[in-house]
């Protein structure tokens, strides 16, 4: 059975219209993520395709100890509280710990356990008790099948609302590939789906200090997993990747989302 879960206005599933996960990895500053959030919610409305803003308080897992982390969860949350509020579109975030999730609760409407993080079960019993929609990626070094015992893991509180995301799966050093039948393994657990597509095309590690990417193939993976069936696509999108303080090298650029969403609106419109 196809589960639907509700957030804001917003109806998920994976027999539902596709809905997009985007926005800058890290909050850079109050200004910026207003801004880009504002600008996506345009172009998503343009479209037509339902959206929910994403970004980082803090990326606990860089390669460096001298990458930039993000604003901190106090400061962070406060800047991602504003935007759900005088945008008025759901926001989703990253936790790392089970204290971590009590207090994001406060600010987010979807709650996401990082795919490093995946089989942490006091973080994500943490964050499925919180009772708000947990969005869970797949750890690169997970099976899609492996993923039954996270949703064992979140059911067992009585939290129904799950969404799992793919993110590219360990092949070699620097290097991730998507192999797209793990998509419909587990959509057949019944819970909604989501292809996150920017960190499908990372290259971890490759430039020594920070991740390296391929952002020219963020459109034909981002068609061939929507053409599956899936219900949202998840996108890191930055005014300049090149100047982005994390993972610009796999950011898509602003400027280009636009095209990138009438396309696989198209062909999910069409299956």
């Amino acid at each position: 059975m196809n589960k639907k879960i509700s957030v804001g206005k917003l109806t998920i599933g994976n027999e539902e219209k596709l809905i997009l996960i985007a926005g800058p990895c890290v909050i850079e500053s109050e200004q910026s993520a207003l801004k880009i959030a504002e600008k996506i919610k345009a172009i998503a409305g343009e479209v037509g395709i339902g959206y929910i803003f994403k970004a980082s308080y803090d990326k606990a897992n860089r390669q460096s100890v001298k990458s930039y982390r993000g604003p901190g969860i106090k400061k962070g949350l406060k800047i991602l509280n504003k935007i759900r509020k005088e945008l008025d579109i759901p926001v989703l975030t990253d936790v790392h710990s089970p204290h971590e999730a009590l207090m994001a609760a406060e600010a987010a409407d979807i709650l996401q356990v990082p795919a490093l993080l995946s089989r942490q079960t006091d973080l994500v019993l943490a964050a499925a008790k919180t009772m708000l929609p947990v969005n869970v990626k797949k750890g690169q070094f997970l099976s899609p099948w492996d993923v039954k015992y996270i949703i064992e893991k979140i059911e067992s509180v009585g939290n129904k609302k799950i969404m799992l995301t793919e993110r590219g799966t360990v092949f070699g050093y620097n290097n991730l590939v998507v192999d797209m039948r793990s998509l419909p393994v587990m959509a057949a657990y019944g819970y909604p789906v989501i292809f996150d597509v920017t960190h499908s095309i990372q290259e971890p590690g490759r430039m020594g200090h920070a991740s390296g990417g391929k952002p020219e193939y963020i459109q034909c993976l981002a068609k061939a997993a929507v053409a599956t069936g899936i219900a949202g696509i998840f996108v890191e999108v930055h005014p300049s990747p090149e100047k982005a303080l994390s993972d610009g090298a796999c950011m898509l650029k602003l400027n280009n989302l636009k095209a990138l969403l009438r396309d696989i609106k198209n062909i999910d419109e069409a299956i």
